[in-house]
């Protein structure tokens, strides 16, 4: 998934839900056969980077209090989301919201994030092959409102997904969901796109508990995909109808009703905040906390002001106080956990910032000045001005840990001005002449106008000019996706931690978070024979052979892996934020349960 306005993030979510589930939630997959089982032996552990992985909380962080207690509630820090209707939830700000209203058929573990865990789903079970998945839900499962969840639940909410013609319920206007491709492999789902079919052939609800998924060809990963947040069930009359609140009718997109462990407290206060409460019809064990309440500021420096102030549990740190952050507060042992005196969260991430360069543009589909522009590019200088040394360059479009990353598998992502200026000459345009001034695009109010300037000299000083332009963060994915752009700023959160998720959500021609326009017949054609491939290890050569040949025309500039940069407050207990940029807010209580955030 796209990342938030902010300079941050993956998940990853981002894109699934990256909560622990105990209890109910974690009974063992009966129905597993060795193929599964071996797709999670063959993963390397996305934290892999960082060299450890989040601790297993059982002891208590916060102020030290004796155990987990129950009340009062958290506060979290949040751009503006775009949506948070789990049908086009689409950056890591709604997937906050939405991972923590809706359990998928999956999920990952919260501690180690390439682990799949039961949700909705107590067990499932591919085929020989992996074309039919089979899903045993969990009877107990029920909405927020105590209605029971069933297969046809998911059936009407992946439909939903998939049809060109679905309705925003906030706008009461068509308006297509830009994640549809999570479905893309599924039998029937070229139909549905196209507006020849309603609803996909290869979804059938055998019975209110039997879930039955059948592809169009082999998917070995498929596990990983239906953990995503926005792949959970969806209760249909609530969207149709909307939903009340106290005698008010309320558009279902501002007030969804979900099956997960928190639900709405209040309909969504656009610019303001998202309160959530405590969903008590929930089938896994109860949070300890009331509710959480996701506090929405312009940018980050806001954000930690406030927090600062004592007013805010969780936020990223402001521009330039990461170093002073660890010295005040602590640097948290493992990277993901917040404890006392351990607050600073600095663990890598699943997820890569990056350039988009235009290639349907006039200019911007020459490969070789593509390659100028990447290689002029200081992208060491940017981790060590903005993020005080706390980001690491990307040489790739995959993070490291990530099965398929290859060391420099992108030869241009480096910075060499002599061999930017010597692939300007090659492209036609010696020391710029002949190139117009670009647009080089960003997301307002997020902290990337520093980054944005800094790239910006960096070009000049090969004869490149360009002009800023920016707009909410809103706005600015509808801008990308009316593909006007010429470079632009994107970052991408691993909404599951598997390669297929990079490579085919960014560069496959049919991709709608292809915002390159990159076309190349021969990729799309690799990466659905890479899925076919039920070795974890060649599946995984096949993706590294594939990132290289990507990375070969530079379609996009990678410029830095992720790392949180990430304080919690000294109240907060056994929060974890893992490196697919999700909380584990159902297991979070805090030290002072009878006072709020």
């Amino acid at each position: 998934m796209s990342e938030g306005p902010e300079t941050k993030s993956m998940w990853r979510v981002p894109g699934g839900r990256c909560s622990e589930h105990e209890g109910g939630r974690e009974l063992q997959r009966n129905m597993r056969k060795a193929l599964a089982l071996a797709l999670v032996a063959g993963l390397v552990s996305a934290v892999a980077v960082s060299g450890c992985a989040p601790k297993a909380t059982t002891d208590g962080g916060g102020t030290g209090a004796s155990g987990p207690t129950k009340g009062g509630s958290m506060s979290f820090y949040i751009g503006e989301p775009a949506y948070i209707d789990p049908y086009n939830c689409q950056e890591t700000e709604g997937m906050q919201v939405t991972q923590a209203m809706f359990d998928s058929l999956t999920n990952f573990d919260n501690v180690d994030p390439t682990k799949v865990i039961p949700a909705a789903a107590l067990s499932w079970e591919p085929n020989a092959d992996a074309t039919v998945w089979t899903f045993k839900l969990n009877p107990a499962d029920k909405f927020s409102d105590g209605t029971p969840v069933t297969a046809a639940d998911f059936v009407y909410a992946w439909n939903r997904i998939a049809n060109p013609n679905t309705v925003n319920t906030s706008t009461g206007k068509p308006d297509p969901s830009i994640i549809s491709y999570h479905l893309g492999f599924i039998q029937g789902f070229d139909d549905v796109a196209a507006g020849k079919a309603t609803e996909m052939s290869g979804l059938k609800a055998i019975d209110d508990t039997t879930l039955e998924v059948t592809l169009s060809q082999s998917f070995a990963d498929f596990e990983y995909v239906v953990a995503h947040p926005s792949l959970g069930p969806v209760p249909q009359k609530y969207v149709e109808a909307g939903v009340d609140f106290n005698g008010t009718n309320v558009a279902y997109g501002d007030m969804p009703i979900g099956n997960g462990p928190f639900k709405m407290a209040e309909p969504w206060k656009h610019n303001q905040y998202i309160k959530v409460a405590r969903n008590d019809s929930y089938a896994g064990d109860a949070p300890y906390l009331d509710g959480v309440e996701f506090r929405i500021f312009k940018d980050p420096e806001t954000a930690y002001t406030e927090f600062e102030a004592g007013n805010l549990d969780f936020t990223q740190i402001g521009e330039g106080k990461i170093k002073d952050a660890s010295a005040k507060y602590g640097v948290s042992a493992d990277g993901y956990t917040v404890a006392a005196g351990q607050q600073v969260l600095l663990g890598a991430e699943d997820s890569t910032y990056y350039l988009i360069f235009n290639n349907e543009n006039k200019y911007l589909k020459n490969a070789d000045l593509r390659k100028a522009l990447s290689l002029a590019i200081n992208r060491q200088a940017i981790c060590d001005t903005v993020f005080e040394g706390t980001r690491e360059p990307a040489d790739s479009i995959l993070p490291p840990g990530m099965a398929g990353y290859q060391k420099g598998a992108w030869p241009d992502s480096k910075y060499d001005m002599e061999a930017a200026k010597a692939a300007l000459v090659a492209a036609g345009y010696p020391e710029g002449k002949g190139l117009p001034t670009f647009k080089l695009s960003f997301n307002s109010g997020g902290g990337h106008e520093k980054i944005m300037e800094l790239v910006q000299s960096d070009l000049k000083a090969i004869g490149i000019n360009t002009e800023f332009q920016s707009a909410d963060f809103p706005v600015y994915l509808k801008q990308l996706d009316e593909g006007k752009h010429e470079i632009a700023r994107l970052g991408w959160v691993a909404d599951y931690p598997i390669a297929y998720n990079f490579l085919y959500a960014l560069f496959n021609s049919k991709s709608t978070d292809n915002k390159a326009l990159y076309k190349n017949p021969a990729v799309d054609t690799a990466i659905q024979d890479a899925e076919k491939i039920t070795d974890p290890a060649a599946r995984a050569a096949k993706f590294a052979e594939i990132d290289a040949t990507i990375g070969s025309t530079d379609p996009v500039a990678p410029l830095m892996f992720y790392k949180h940069h990430h304080v919690g407050s000294d109240r907060i207990n056994d929060f974890v934020f893992n490196p697919l940029y999700f909380g584990n807010f159902e297991k979070v209580w805090v030290s002072d349960a009878a006072a709020t955030k």
